[in-house]
């Protein structure tokens, strides 16, 4: 079960906040404030502002780490609150943090190198190697939280967080945990993470002068996507723990599938082979029927290849019922969290079915005969019925896909 919410975005610090400025149709792409400008031909981002770690942390705790577990460790605790689960109210050892990045410390190896550069090895803080590892964000949320059970970090570029609360869902359903925090985390915005995507040609080249509408997710003239930061943490419980308790129940997270094209270590399976067979995956391991999806929060991230794959992907899976799909891309809006896009996203799907409102795929204007299904243009769609199923799915460098299915809570 699904018992609370952390998310921290370009568009707000808590889950509620950011949803309702996705179904205003707001965007958080401006100019980049991280670095200086002139050190990038791309000057956008996604940036979460007014971020305070020591709301969350002790100060000097805070000042050996890097940002992405900062991040993290906000989520976390915002996810706890959300949820209203006090950690001592909890069986330590069986209580679980998974919590991954697909970058991980970036900003302090840059950092760490201009120090080595300028200044010799011994400069260099003891703490460089744990502030710059993928696992450390989970780490440090267990110790804050005394947190005993299973923990790790996932890494598997923007599959990261899927697949972190995909596997925390399995630690639940064998039995060997009654609470998991989940999620994943990122902050990438800086010189060298511009410059490796910018010279793959993957990010959004023409957006320097309109910030708002570089990201245009299925539209006919994507070229691109932006890039973003944050994090997304879910609270999951198991259904006694959480009855037990008497905790609000967004949903419950019914399936999870992960698999990998073996075929390309950037571009997807050209037919959408891979997403298709993660999808049926999935809605199979939920015990659902395709048709009984409603939504689809989708990868969407805004470049030639992926918007189109995915969309075949979806053809291919659901056949004639992917066009009476509501389909969006929140990445029009949040840009791309790279790592922390699917657990943001997963979040997205939680409010949908506890609102019924589903936020639009911004800047859609030139519709692609390649992307043709309903990825609900520019405003938002409120359903006129509940939203019993939505599903999340994310793809990552290295071929890897992996998808969620949360379905409306309805005590046996």
């Amino acid at each position: 079960m699904v018992t609370g919410l952390g998310t921290f975005t370009s568009l707000g610090h808590d889950a509620t906040e950011m949803f309702n400025n996705l179904l205003d149709g707001k965007c958080g792409i401006d100019r980049i404030t991280r670095f200086d400008e002139a050190l990038s031909p791309i000057k956008i981002a996604s940036e979460v502002k007014d971020f305070d770690v020591t709301k969350f942390w002790e100060p000097k705790d805070a000042k050996r780490y890097d940002r992405y577990a900062h991040f993290a460790m906000a989520a976390a605790k915002t996810a706890m609150v959300d949820g209203k689960l006090n950690k001592d109210d909890v069986n330590s050892k069986r209580f679980g943090v998974i919590i991954g990045s697909g970058v991980g410390g970036l900003e302090s190896v840059e950092e760490s190198c201009r120090i080595l550069f300028n200044k010799g090895p011994k400069r260099i803080t003891p703490f460089l190697l744990p502030s710059i590892i993928g696992n450390t964000a989970g780490g440090l949320v267990a110790i804050e939280l005394g947190a005993k059970g299973p923990n790790f970090g996932v890494v598997s570029a923007c599959a990261t967080g899927t697949h972190a609360i995909g596997e925390a869902l399995r630690f639940l359903q064998m039995g060997d945990c009654d609470v998991m925090l989940a999620g994943g985390t990122e902050a990438a915005i800086t010189p060298l993470g511009f410059a490796g995507f910018a010279s793959m040609r993957a990010m959004c080249s023409d957006g320097n002068e309109n910030p708002k509408t570089c990201s245009r997710p299925f539209d006919a003239e994507r070229s691109g996507f932006v890039m973003g930061e944050g994090a997304g943490v879910l609270l999951l419980e198991t259904e006694e723990h959480a009855l037990k308790r008497g905790a609000k129940i967004y949903c419950e997270l019914a399936g999870y599938a992960a698999n990998c094209d073996a075929f390309h270590i950037t571009a997807p399976h050209p037919e959408g082979e891979g997403m298709s067979d993660c999808l049926q995956m999935a809605v199979d391991s939920a015990g659902i029927k395709l048709t009984d999806v409603q939504y689809v929060n989708a990868h969407g991230t805004s470049t030639p290849l992926n918007d189109k794959f995915e969309t075949m992907a979806y053809k291919r899976v659901f056949g004639d019922h992917a066009h009476k799909l509501k389909i969006s891309s929140t990445k029009g809006a949040l840009g791309h969290l790279l790592g922390a896009a699917g657990s943001v996203e997963a979040a997205i799907c939680c409010k949908v079915i506890e609102t019924g409102s589903m936020p639009p795929t911004l800047n859609y204007k030139t519709p692609d005969p390649e992307c043709d299904l309903d990825y609900i243009p520019n405003v938002k769609f409120v359903s006129d019925k509940p939203v019993e199923v939505a599903i999340s799915d994310n793809l990552g460098f290295g071929g890897h896909n992996a998808a969620l299915v949360f379905k409306r809570y309805q005590k046996a």
